[in-house]
């Protein structure tokens, strides 16, 4: 099977539009991210995915679906936890805690594999300093440690289920304040500070993470460049220094992080040069249009590290069929387990737990 173009790309709606399936013939495609609005019940996700294969076999299928206020897929899936949630199992009882991750990955990666979609983005490796308003709830915890140990767990139910792991926003967005959706967060600490919120990521890459999506973060006394468009961050730390040699992701350059580089055009170009494998340009088609149109003048070739994203085949069962196996009751009393030992361990809302 060739190796997939570089550009993941998103789509309109519940169904594939004519434009759509004639963009995903254009070799510079690799990839489609689903949002929920391509989402409304099992059988209408079932029919999407299979218009997109019909096009492209060797496409790689995504979706931001960690648990919590980010799950795309509800109706008919397991509803996940918020990552905190294990975090605070943790705090109650680590041993415990650790298992109830690894149920909590394997479930969500063998649902999403029933539908031949490829990756979750996931697990979310930021600390939670309690002042991002992005991250939240969505970070196992404030301590590296715990975040190490519940992720690599978590990672290692991904991989029983056939779906490779990807960590992020290296090197860590928890501390920045601002949104990256909607703004150029900016995180001043010096590169020994930040450290502490690399070692999750270092952790994981040491136990086989597969990917890694860095973030549309300032470090401004690392680099004047976010994370996802320095070489410094991409290939002198994360490579060179950390011994990566997956995956990486660009995070959505159609963010108002990216802005800072100028055009779509100009983002494709930062963020491929800086180290990125495959970029994404979501809620954008014009301007993923014009990256289709640059990647194919420029003559770019696409890395050969995307033929190891795809989903491993032996491990994907029907839904039906996972649905009456041992193992799925088991992850659900696991998820019931969860939402139990959290809440009798909770702790006040922390800052950022409220917002999407």
């Amino acid at each position: 099977m060739p190796t997939p173009g570089s550009l993941m790309l998103d789509l309109q709606g519940l169904a594939l539009t004519d434009e759509e399936a004639e963009l995903l013939l254009a070799p510079e495609v690799g990839g489609v991210i689903f949002f929920s609005r391509n989402f409304q019940s099992t059988e209408q996700l079932a029919a999407l995915v299979a218009q997109v294969r019909e096009r492209r076999q060797d496409i790689v299928l995504a979706v931001d679906h960690e648990g919590g206020r980010v799950q795309r897929f509800r109706e008919g899936f397991s509803r996940l936890p918020p990552m905190a949630a294990l975090g605070r199992c943790f705090d109650a009882a680590p041993g415990e805690a650790l298992s109830l991750a690894a149920e909590c990955g394997w479930v969500m990666a063998a649902e999403l594999r029933a539908f031949d979609i490829d990756l979750s983005f996931a697990p979310i490796l930021d600390l939670d300093y309690g002042t991002s308003t992005v991250i939240g709830d969505r970070s196992f915890h404030a301590d590296p440690r715990v975040i190490s140990q519940l992720a690599t767990a978590l990672m290692a139910g991904m991989h029983s289920a056939g779906m490779a792991a990807t960590g992020k926003h290296f090197p860590g967005h928890g501390y920045a304040v601002a949104d990256s959706h909607v703004a150029v967060p900016i995180d001043e600490r010096p590169l020994s500070e930040i450290r502490r919120d690399i070692q999750p990521f270092q952790t994981l890459i040491s136990a086989g993470l597969d990917a890694v999506m860095p973030a549309h973060v300032i470090y401004s006394k690392v680099d004047d460049r976010p994370a996802g468009f320095s070489r410094l961050w991409l290939q002198t730390i994360l490579r060179e220094d950390m011994g990566f040699d997956g995956v990486i992701f660009s995070d959505d350059l159609s963010m108002a992080g990216a802005g800072v580089v100028g055009g779509f055009e100009a983002r494709a170009e930062a963020a491929l040069s800086a180290g990125c494998d495959m970029i994404l340009v979501c809620n954008a088609p014009e301007g993923a249009r014009e990256v289709v149109r640059w990647l194919h003048a420029s003559a770019h070739r696409p890395s050969s590290r995307l033929a190891t994203l795809r989903g491993e085949p032996t491990k994907v069962l029907g839904l039906q069929a996972l649905q009456a196996s041992d193992r799925w009751r088991h992850a659900q009393d696991a998820i019931r387990r969860i939402g139990d030992l959290a809440s009798a361990h909770m702790n006040p809302l922390r800052k950022g737990e409220g917002g999407e």
